[in-house]
């Protein structure tokens, strides 16, 4: 499966050019938007994104739950630039991509690391009663406490979108097959709608912790899938290594 929406990714992305191409490619796309080819592709890119930035949110939205507000939402911040910078140059590069064995390997092994880091601060949080959080209203006295460092937080957001970008773009560009330009605004739309639900669902956090259990939840699924894809590939699984 794997294989084929790295194919898919490597025409879409082939030709995206410097910005003004870029630009160009989605004046195009969106120029003959009522075209049934261009219109069922763009409903697939946001139905895929609006799935997509909704498992990133809840996990982003984890990680920076616990920190003090000011706190959190630079963390998100940081999480959402990030996530837009790295998803524009991977969908740049897919084709060199697709030729780096293991790549897809060791981003499920990342997302391994932001799975521990999760499960440790939900079970420290747990067994802690905390101070609250005053930004949200009856939950002055009880809560999460913000025991985790701002940098290891924005740390393992960082960790964590690096694999969900390469995974994202991914699918993403495989559904846009020949609209390039659908293919930039589904990625820039995922991103700010992650940023938006992530601050929200962080303060949802605060007052109901099972959520973070879902994030949790999230993050070995995708890890365990980009293991196995990444490892039974025929082209860049880590299988071929080993014959």
């Amino acid at each position: 499966m794997i294989f084929d929406i790295l194919t898919q990714a490597a025409a879409a992305a082939q030709g995206l050019g410097s910005p003004a191409e870029m630009w160009q490619h989605i004046v195009n796309d969106f120029s003959n938007i009522t075209s049934p080819a261009a219109f069922s592709t763009f409903l697939t890119v946001i139905g895929l994104d609006l799935v997509l930035a909704a498992d990133n949110a809840i996990i982003v939205g984890a990680l920076a739950a616990g920190l003090p507000a000011e706190q959190r939402r630079k963390v998100i911040i940081i999480g959402v630039v990030a996530a837009l910078i790295l998803r524009i140059l991977f969908a740049l590069v897919v084709v060199q991509l697709m030729q780096v064995v293991g790549l897809i390997f060791i981003g499920g092994l990342l997302l391994v690391w932001v799975a521990w880091k999760m499960w440790r601060e939900i079970n420290h949080n747990s067994a802690v009663h905390s101070a609250g959080s005053p930004e949200i209203s009856g939950d002055e006295t009880s809560g999460i406490k913000p025991a985790k460092s701002f940098w290891a937080a924005a740390w393992a957001v960082g960790v964590a979108d690096v694999s969900m970008s390469l995974d994202n773009v991914l699918a993403v560009a495989g559904a846009a097959k020949d609209h390039p330009g659908i293919m930039i605004v589904g990625l820039i739309f995922a991103v700010a709608l992650m940023g938006v639900a992530a601050n929200y669902l962080a303060r949802l956090i605060e007052r109901y912790k099972w959520i973070a259990y879902i994030g949790l939840a999230l993050v070995i699924y995708v890890a365990v899938k980009m293991m196995y894809e990444g490892w039974i590939n025929p082209t860049v699984g880590v299988g071929t290594l080993f014959g």
